[in-house]
């Protein structure tokens, strides 16, 4: 799934139009390595966002619903 639909599906960031702005600022880190918004995020990647002054690392993993997998968080 995208970078910024991951962002917005999982409430860390609440529109996709400002997680798309963040990601193309170079704040988001992908398993240590620039994200842009159309980066995949995979189920076990590392995310380091750069909000300001606070840092927030997470680990997205995905939960399946039916035919749909919904992104989740745990903070590391």
């Amino acid at each position: 799934m995208r970078l910024d639909l991951v962002l917005k599906q999982t409430r860390i960031i609440k529109r996709r139009t400002i997680a798309k702005e963040v990601s193309d600022a170079g704040k988001i880190l992908v398993n240590g390595k620039v994200g842009k918004p159309s980066t995949e995020v995979n189920d076990g990647d590392v995310l380091e966002l750069h909000l300001g002054q606070k840092v927030l690392k997470v680990k997205i993993t995905y939960i399946q619903q039916g035919k749909k997998q919904i992104p989740t968080f745990e903070e590391l």
